[in-house]
């Protein structure tokens, strides 16, 4: 649901100086959010990356005499849930390795939530929300700029710049991706410090990716799916999940150009960082209707069709793979980090 404190806060903070924020000292206060014994007490918790509410992320530093390399995870919860502090389990092996870990909080997508009564497949077709500008481009330059936080304070906490993978699991792992192929937005002449820092990843490993956006093409690979408008602004009805994509279909023509921004599959060229994509659900089956459509591993085949055409570095692991080189994305992103 919409997140409705965050969206008060941002309008409050709107005309605050990122600058003036990203130069903010780091609180030397105890950490306050603990997440149990198992696992490690993050070294700084809720920095502030940027003037939103929700602009805030956990870091896990790693004890080295040189800089580390660092993973960057953006939590699922189709853009409108979740929570960074999903990934502390994973930390401990990280750190173990040299590896530093930073998990982020973003903004949610403002929408509208509504519910018609109707039953499942039959809701009424809705056109999307009126916004300007797609709900979904917020949440991705939030995840852009907390990869140009990192940068921008690796000095401080001993981070190599240049070895920064990103992760995600569901929408957080598309946001991933969305980092990956998108050109760099980093601006050199940039007032505020951290706009200078790349947003290019060193490579990118996810879970459940939704690689595409557009509703067409993902519907050719997955009948029946249902999800992913909201990205867009289309009315998401709780009594008939299917209403936001059958709209977000209907209306296709009027957010295409919001499509070939936002949609993963749209951005790939040839010169992209290295992709590791993983799906727990299932073997790909294009065209048929899967368990799990929204985490399907059709999403993986989809894009594997581009980036083999492109000649890009990627492994695709889904239930059937035989004899995959690199089984998790744990032991992928541990490899890569530490190959130089």
């Amino acid at each position: 649901m919409t997140d409705q404190r965050s969206n008060t806060s941002h309008r409050a903070h709107r005309g605050l100086g990122a600058m003036l924020l990203a130069l903010l000292p780091l609180s030397a206060a105890p950490m306050t959010q603990l997440y149990g014994g198992e696992v490690n007490e993050p070294t700084y918790a809720d920095i502030r990356y940027g003037v939103h509410e929700r602009n805030v992320m956990d870091v896990w530093l790693a004890q080295s005499d040189k800089p580390t390399p660092c993973v960057m995870y953006i939590h699922g919860g189709g853009w409108v849930a979740g929570d960074k502090g999903v990934y502390a389990k994973q930390v401990p092996l990280f750190l173990k390795n040299g590896i530093s870990v930073v998990s982020i909080h973003y903004r949610y997508l403002e929408q509208t939530i509504v519910d018609s009564g109707s039953s499942r497949g039959t809701g009424p077709i809705r056109k999307r929300g009126n916004y300007p500008e797609a709900p979904v481009g917020k949440v991705l330059l939030d995840a852009a700029r907390a990869l140009q936080f990192i940068r921008y304070k690796a000095k401080e906490w001993n981070i190599d710049p240049v070895r920064v993978a990103v992760s995600g699991s569901s929408a957080g792992a598309c946001s991933a991706l969305w980092l990956n192929f998108h050109d760099d937005l980093a601006d050199p002449d940039a007032d505020d410090p951290v706009k200078r820092q790349s947003t290019k990843p060193y490579c990118t490993a996810t879970d459940g990716a939704q690689t595409s956006l557009d509703p067409k093409q993902v519907q050719e690979w997955i009948s029946n799916t249902a999800y992913g408008m909201g990205a867009f602004g289309f009315i998401w009805d709780k009594s008939d999940p299917t209403v936001e994509f059958r709209s977000g279909l209907r209306y296709r023509d009027e957010v295409l150009p919001w499509i070939k921004a936002y949609s993963p599959y749209e951005l790939v060229t040839k010169d992209d960082p290295p992709v590791y994509l993983y799906y727990h659900a299932g073997s790909p089956q294009k065209g048929k209707e899967v368990q799990d459509p929204n985490h399907s591993s059709n999403y993986g085949a989809l894009l594997v069709e581009k980036l083999e055409a492109l000649g890009l570095d990627y492994e695709f692991v889904h239930q059937d793979s035989q004899n995959p080189k690199h089984a998790t994305i744990q032991d992928y992103l541990i490899r890569r980090l530490k190959s130089e």
